[in-house]
């Protein structure tokens, strides 16, 4: 797809979402608005809360009051003032349903609009993460042992015992990894774990704890390049990089990671393949435990990675010196260098 000759591109951050993690989305929308480039790009931030989309903006009156503007699924536009807005990219920062498991990109395939993120299979499959994971295992990538749980299907402490042993991770199988999740030391946490993680979703997670050390890596692909991103070292002051250790600040995140140059070059070349394997698009974040012995495990692919300031994403970036205004650029150019 060309971009059109002279004329600035409208660009919708697209935010919100149906899962707990709504909120979290918003804060990556107002990161994304900062980073991108406002003189090469008209950006708007659309908000998708349930079947209510709309681009909120200032009143044309008041600089203190804002105003919603519908859009219109038609043709993913909004007007404005009699003037029709029609957004030539998406920017998808919706982390959970609609924007991470496909739902969304398949719908502005349908109206052939480009967008920055995974297509609709690769979404839909790391939006899983015991389907991915399983996936990823059949092309000989490490996971931990673990099984599903769909609803209406259930287990008792003693198999659970048996199967991943103590302690487990149980958590929701598709959406973020922020809610819903327990690190269960006995039998006798695991039901109510169970209950916890379905109030996020229809698929529960049970995984066997892996001891090791916690890094993420971040990566994108155009045309031309791959950018494998330094890695981050994650210590939480919790039990498990939980929702306050991402958030709330009760965790260190030491960039680039305190581990050897050889196995900083393993893991970047495990997530170049990742990416690969599961065709990629845009900006992904692989999460690992490094193991004793320096063995890599996958815990998840994130295919819409937090982007608030803050995020491991941008902290990548600048300790590799790289301006993340270029950054979100590539992302968006690579769209329309397609024939």
């Amino acid at each position: 797809m060309k971009q059109p000759l002279n004329q600035k591109l409208n660009i919708a951050i697209v935010a919100g979402g149906d899962s707990s993690e709504a909120g979290v989305s918003l804060r990556s929308a107002r990161g994304l608005y900062s980073f991108i480039d406002k003189e090469k790009y008209n950006l708007y931030i659309v908000t998708i809360i349930g079947k209510e989309w709309f681009v909120e903006m200032q009143h044309t009156t008041s600089l203190h009051d804002t105003e919603k503007y519908p859009v219109d699924k038609n043709d993913f536009s909004f007007t404005r003032g009699g003037v029709k807005t029609v957004f030539d990219f998406a920017y998808i920062t919706i982390h959970g349903t609609p924007g991470e498991n496909g739902i969304l990109q398949g719908y502005f395939e349908l109206l052939s609009i480009p967008y920055s993120c995974c297509g609709v299979l690769a979404a839909a499959l790391t939006f899983d993460k015991f389907a991915c994971n399983q996936y990823l295992k059949g092309f000989g990538v490490k996971v931990a042992e673990s099984l599903v749980l769909r609803k209406g299907q259930g287990i008792s402490g003693r198999e659970v015992a048996e199967k991943t042993g103590f302690p487990c991770f149980i958590k929701p199988s598709v959406g973020g990894s922020s809610f819903g999740v327990t690190k269960v030391k006995s039998e006798e946490q695991v039901q109510p774990a169970i209950e916890k993680a379905f109030a996020e979703g229809d698929e529960v997670m049970i995984e066997a704890f892996v001891e090791g050390v916690e890094i993420t890596c971040g990566i994108y692909k155009t045309a031309e390049k791959t950018v494998a991103f330094p890695i981050t070292e994650v210590v939480s002051e919790n039990e498990f990089f939980d929702y306050d250790a991402k958030y709330n600040g009760q965790v260190q995140e030491i960039t680039p990671a305190r581990i050897s140059d050889a196995l900083t070059k393993r893991v970047q070349q495990l997530t170049a393949a990742i990416y690969n394997i599961l065709n990629c698009k845009g900006i992904v974040r692989i999460d690992y435990i490094i193991s004793a012995g320096e063995v890599i495990n996958l815990l998840e692919v994130n295919t819409t990675p937090g982007m608030t300031a803050t995020s491991f994403i941008p902290q990548q970036i600048r300790a590799a010196g790289l301006d993340i205004k270029e950054v979100m650029t590539d992302i968006i150019e690579n769209e329309f260098s397609k024939a």
